[in-house]
C-alpha cells in the first residue's frame, strides 16, 4: 500500500468557500497525520475562475456585484454574506465584505503559479485569502498584490512580471480546461490520487473518511492484483 495521498485542489482567490475549504482541509491532513504518522501528502493547489466575466475594477461593493452583475435581490444577498461572515468567524476567520475589492482574478492566478514554482504556493494563497476578503486589496492591481506577497516570499519584480507573463496564463488555462474534462462546475474542488473526488468546503472528519477510504481501496486493489 501506499504511504502517499496526492491531492490536486481547484480554488479561486474571490471564493469565500475556498478560504473555509482550505482551513478545514488544513486541519483534516493534521488530524489523519497525527494517527498516521506513516502516510505523507502531496498537495498541488490549481487555477479556477467563479466568475471569468468580473471586470478587472468594478465600481461598487460585493453586494452592488451580485445584485448588478448576478441579478439577485440585494436583501438575499446582505442576508448570505451575514450567514457566511458568521461561518467563517466561527473558524477563526475574518470577512468583512464592506471592505472586498471585487476584481477579476485571473492576472493573480498567474502570481500563485510563479509561487508554485518557487515552493510557497500554499503560503501566498493564504495570503491573497486574507488579503482579499479582509483587507480590502485590490487582486487586479499588480502593485497591491506585489506589496502584500512580499511579506511570504515572493519578489515584487517578478510578482509584476508575472502579471505579464503569458506562460502563466497558459498555465492559468491550463488548470481550467482540466477541471472542465473532471467535470468541475464550482470550487473547491478536491482530487484524490487522480481518481476521487471531494466537491465543497467539507468539515476536517469528512475529509479524514475520504482519506482512510482512499487508502482502504487501494490496498484492497493491491492485494487482488
Amino acid at each position: 500500500m501506499s504511504n502517499t495521498i496526492r491531492i490536486d485542489i481547484w480554488s479561486d482567490i474571490a471564493c469565500p468557500w475556498c478560504y473555509i475549504g482550505a482551513h478545514r482541509f488544513r486541519q483534516a491532513v493534521a488530524q489523519f497525520q497525527a494517527d498516521n504518522p506513516e502516510v505523507e501528502f502531496e498537495v498541488e493547489g490549481h487555477s479556477y475562475e467563479l466568475a471569468p466575466d468580473t471586470p478587472l475594477n468594478f465600481e461598487g461593493s460585493e453586494i452592488d456585484f451580485l445584485v448588478k452583475h448576478k441579478g439577485m435581490p440585494r436583501e438575499q444577498v446582505e442576508d448570505m454574506l451575514g450567514q457566511m461572515t458568521a461561518m467563517a468567524a466561527a473558524e477563526g476567520i475574518t470577512f468583512d465584505f464592506d471592505k472586498v475589492a471585487h476584481s477579476n482574478t485571473a492576472a493573480a492566478h498567474r502570481v500563485l503559479h510563479l509561487a508554485k514554482e518557487q515552493g510557497i504556493y500554499d503560503e501566498v494563497l493564504a495570503r491573497l485569502f486574507k488579503a482579499y476578503f479582509e483587507e480590502g486589496v485590490n487582486v487586479g492591481d499588480p502593485e497591491q498584490i506585489a506589496q502584500v506577497v512580499d511579506e511570504v516570499g515572493l519578489d515584487p519584480d517578478e510578482v509584476r512580471d508575472a502579471f505579464e507573463d503569458e506562460s502563466y496564463g497558459e498555465a492559468v488555462e491550463s488548470d481550467i480546461t482540466r477541471a472542465r474534462m473532471l467535470g468541475v462546475t464550482g470550487v473547491p474542488f478536491y482530487l484524490i490520487n487522480e481518481k476521487y473526488g471531494v466537491s465543497g468546503a467539507q468539515q476536517p472528519e469528512m475529509f479524514v473518511s475520504a482519506f482512510e477510504q482512499v487508502l482502504t481501496l487501494e490496498a484492497e486493489a493491491a492485494s487482488a492484483d
